[in-house]
Parts: C-alpha cells; structure tokens; sequence
C-alpha cells in the first residue's frame, strides 16, 4: 500500500507541476497576443488616419483648384472678387479645426462633433453640383427637357452656404479624426520630428498634384461642371474609412491644457499688469508673471509659465503670415495670369490649375535631398542647429517669386491677344505660352519646402508637450490670419488704384505693380526675420531648457537630482577629510 500511495503522490505532484507550468504559460501567451495585436492596432489606426487626411485634402484641394474660374465664368464676379472668395475659403479652412477643436474641448463631446462635421462635410460638397451644374437643355429620348435654371441670387446662396458648411466640415475632420497628436510624436527628437514633417508634407503635395491634373481637367474640359462631383465622393471614402475603425479613429488628447486657458492667462496678465503699473508700478520680469495667482493673478505657475515658452514662438508666428498672404498668390493671382495666358499646347489645352503642379515639383524632388542635409544639420544624439536657415532662404525665395511673377506680367503684355475657349465661353487672352511663368512656381515651391515643415518643427518641439497642441493651434491661426490678410490686400490694391492693380481685364491694368508691392513687403518680412532668428538658433539641451527648464515641476526634478549627485560625491569622495565632513 506504502508504494502504490507514494506512485499516487508523484503522480499527483507531475500533475500539480504541469498544471503550474501552464499557468505560467498561459499568461505569457496572453501577453504575447496582447503585444502582437497592439502593435497591428496602431498600424491599422495610422494608416486609416492618413486615408482620412488624404481624402480630406483631396476633396479640399478639388474645391479650390478652379474656383476662380467658375465664379468668374458661371458667377460672373470680377477678378478681384473672384480671388477674394478663394483666400477666404481657404483662410476660413484653417481657422475652423480651432474653433472645432474648442467645441470638441468644452461643449460638445468629441464623437458626436465628428459626426456633425462630417454631415456638414457631406452636405457642403453635395450642395457644390447644384450651383456647378448648368442645368441646361437636355435630351433624353430624343425629347427636348427644360430644366429649371437658379437665378444668380439663389445660385450665389448655395454656393456660400456650400462652402461654409464645406469649410465646418474639414475643420472637424482636422481638429477631431486626423489631428497632429494623433502620429504619437511624444518622443521623438528634432531629427526625427523634422524628417516626419517633411514626408507628411511630401504625400500631402503629391495627393494635390493628382488632383490639381485630374479634376482640374474634367472640371475645365472633359465634363465641366461635373467635377464637383468628385470632392462628394471623395468624402464618401473617408465616411468609409471612418466607419471601418468606428471609435478607434477618434483620438482623445490630454486634458492639462486648453486654448481658452492660454488665452485667459494673457488676457488677465494684461489686465493685472494695467492696474499694477497704473497704481502701483512694476515688479515682474516678464509681464505675463502677474497671470500668477503669487501676483494677483488667477493661474498656477505652471500653466503661465507654459505660456510664456509659448509667447516667446509669437514672433515666429507673425513673420509666416505675409508669407503665407504670398503662397496664396498661386491660386489667386498667378492663377489668374494663368487663365490669361496661351494655355495651347500642341492641340491640347491644358487646365489652369495644372500648372500648380509645376510649384509642388521641387517640393517632391527637395524632400529626399533635405534628408541628406538633416542628418549632417543634427547630431548622432538628435540634438543639432535650428533649421531658422531654411526659413530665411525659404522666405527669400518667396519674394523672389513674386518679384518674377511682376516681371513676368509686363513680360505677358508685350504678345498680341488670341481668343481662347475655358469652359465654353471665349475669353481674349496673351499669345505668351503659359510655361513662360514656370520660374515663379518653381520658386514658391521651393519656398514652401523649405519653411512649411521648419516652422512646424519649431513650433512642436520649442514648447512644453503639454502645449504642443495648442502651439499648433497658433501656427494655424497666423497662417490663416495669412489668407485673410491677402484677401485685404487685394480688396484694397482694387479699391485704392480704382481697379488698376487688380484688374478685371490683365491687359488693362497694372497687376505687375501689385506684385512688385507684395515682393517689396515680403523683403522686408524676410529680413525682420532674420534679425530674431538667433532665438531660435539652438536645438541643443540648453536652449530647450531655457524654454521647458522653467516649468516648476522640471526645476524641481533637476533640483533633486543635483541633491543626489552631490550626497554621492560626499559619500565617495576621498579628499574630503573627517575634520571637513564633521
């Protein structure tokens, strides 16, 4: 009985032992399940993010690409009103993720905006083909079919509210579905953040050149009106995209910080700071300090002293924004030069809109030579010198552009005029062949390769993480202020010359002196920027902590570590005798 009772227990202890073994097993499968499928998660979460944003871009881009010459043709607006609404639209494009942004934050939660913005998204890009259509005589069954016409008025109507419930929409999808934070660029360092924006803005620019050759042309040639077809269904794919990953897509950020708060602490640092200077007099060293509640103001320290790193970026934002009133020259006046140029090529007309491409070209060639250059700029350890050079030479070329683009208006004039057709109505235009104005989009697109992924770079890695977002936000809201700022121009360049500088007929007016006006101003921009650029200069752990090391959390963290470093030098240092650490 002894034995068979002891066989019993050693079989009873294998089992015990096998059965431990699997609950050991057992978990680690689970993990390794667990950690193959998160990783195939984000995968797939990228990806549909980056399909939403190309798809919102695509429809963007569709919008814009020959709006001047519907509402000049079908509307019958005059060039200036024509270019106006177009930076309107698109300043209005770039303002709306912030104010959606806000929305999301405080009112309204962020999946039921998603879906508002994106009915409003839809319904703006379905509205767009009732105004674009003609709504002509057709023929169906050899039946002769009047179809009812929009007067001018309505037609007026809906395209505005088409594209203002276009603009909410792409303001939602921006700031909610497909916003920065969503790429998860916590941890990466300059390098690394500057190689990330240079390829973002690469595949950006090759999806606008697809749709600036395709819709363009079916727009202009093939099937008119029927283009706007397209932006409705290219929405229709980021619906799609947008169901497929459901709730997964919706990327929910921190919640330590908010626009409203940075712009309540400027706005009671400026109040605090008037009643103590009225009544009291100074006493801060940075004016934003009387925000502090240890002043009489209403914040933490934190969150001033997070403003401030940001403040210190305002100087950068203000020099973008006659830079950007530059950039929308292409689909505003050098559209028009365009439209007013020989667009015959061997038989073939080409579409206005296609000679964007020509300035997004050195955009796709620059990007993989900037590479080159970035791993020399930094260091090994992802430290290295600011791209600020970029940024110089980028807005350098900027007014160049716009100095050729004078040059070559007065350079137009000199050809006799031939009539041309453009969408069914004939229009008296220059002999000069369109490629003539080639070397004024080469240079924007080099311009903007250079600045655009810069100035992200700075404004993302310049400021605390936690308002990162929010310093994005401000690089938006001065590029929008940008478009704006050249719908002014153009308003008062018009208004101011009695519709000489801006004229409706080219060959009437003096356009080319607008130009020269613009490139003066943008000179002067350029070299405004270049005097703080040295701000902005270092990349390296002391310069970043002259922004960051001020948070109080951080001079704490770096206090404690000085108090170890120096408990350890007492305890192992040798030439300290016991008199001297008695």
């Amino acid at each position: 009985m002894s034995g068979a009772d002891s066989g019993e227990v050693q079989e009873k202890q294998l089992w015990d032992a096998a059965a431990d073994k699997e609950q050991r097993l057992t978990p680690n499968r689970r993990n390794h399940a667990r950690n193959v499928s998160q990783p195939e998660k984000k995968l797939q979460e990228a990806i549909c993010v980056l399909l939403v944003e190309l798809c919102e871009r695509f429809t963007f881009f569709g919008i814009v690409c020959n709006m001047i010459l519907f509402c000049t043709v079908r509307l019958g607006y005059r060039n200036y009103q024509a270019a106006i609404v177009n930076m309107c639209f698109v300043g209005t494009s770039m303002l709306t993720p912030v104010l959606v942004g806000w929305l999301a934050e405080c009112l309204v939660g962020r999946t039921k905006l998603v879906c508002i913005c994106m009915f409003l998204h839809f319904l703006g890009t379905a509205l767009l083909p009732v105004v674009a259509f003609p709504f002509e005589d057709i023929y169906i069954d050899r039946r002769h079919i009047l179809l009812h016409t929009l007067t001018k008025k309505e037609q007026k109507i809906v395209f505005y509210f088409a594209l203002l419930t276009a603009s909410l929409g792409i303001g939602g999808i921006r700031a909610i579905v497909c916003p920065l934070s969503a790429y998860n660029l916590e941890d990466c360092g300059p390098k690394e953040l500057l190689s990330f924006f240079n390829w973002f803005y690469w595949l950006i620019n090759l999806n606008s050149a697809v749709v600036f050759v395709s819709i363009s042309y079916i727009q202009q040639s093939v099937a008119r009106n029927l283009g706007f077809l397209i932006p409705f269904v290219s929405i229709l794919m980021a619906v799609i995209t947008i169901h497929m990953v459901r709730g997964e897509m919706i990327y929910k950020p921190k919640t330590d910080s908010s626009l409203l708060t940075t712009f309540g602490v400027i706005a009671s640092a400026l109040k605090t700071c008037c009643v103590r200077y009225r009544y009291f007099g100074g006493g801060v060293t940075n004016w934003l300090d009387h925000a502090k509640e240890n002043y009489g103001g209403h914040y933490s320290e934190i969150q001033v002293e997070s403003t401030k790193s940001l403040a210190r970026l305002f100087p950068l934002f203000a020099f973008q924004i006659l830079y950007r009133t530059c950039i929308m020259q292409i689909p505003s006046g050098y559209y028009l030069q365009t439209m007013n140029s020989n667009l015959n090529f061997s038989g073939f007309v080409l579409p206005i809109a296609a000679m964007n491409v020509i300035s997004i070209v050195p955009l796709l060639i620059l990007v993989p030579i900037l590479e080159c250059i970035n791993s020399c700029l930094f260091s090994s350890k992802g430290s290295g010198r600011s791209p600020t050079i970029y940024i110089v030479v980028g807005q350098l070329s900027a007014a160049l552009s716009v100095m050729v683009a004078g040059f070559s208006e007065i350079h137009r004039k000199h050809f006799p005029q031939v009539e041309q057709t453009l969408s069914e109505e004939i229009l008296l235009v220059s002999s000069m062949p369109c490629f003539h104005l080639t070397p004024q989009y080469v240079l924007l697109g080099v311009a903007e390769a250079l600045v655009t992924p810069s100035c992200s770079l700075l404004s993302f890695w310049l400021v605390p993480e936690r308002i990162r977002g929010i310093s994005m936000h401000f690089l938006t809201l001065f590029n929008g202020a940008g478009c704006f700022m050249g719908a002014f121009f153009v308003q008062t360049a018009h208004t101011g010359t009695q519709g000489n500088w801006f004229p409706h007929l080219l060959h009437e007016g003096k356009l080319e002196r607008f130009f020269f006006f613009l490139a003066s101003l943008m000179m002067v921009n350029t070299l405004g920027f270049w005097t703080i650029a040295h701000r902005y200069n270092n990349l390296n752990q002391e310069y970043t902590s002259e922004f960051r090391g001020a948070l109080p959390e951080e001079r704490l963290l770096k206090h404690d570590k000085d108090i170890k470093h120096y408990d350890s030098v007492l305890d192992c240092s040798p030439i300290l005798s016991p008199v001297e650490t008695t």
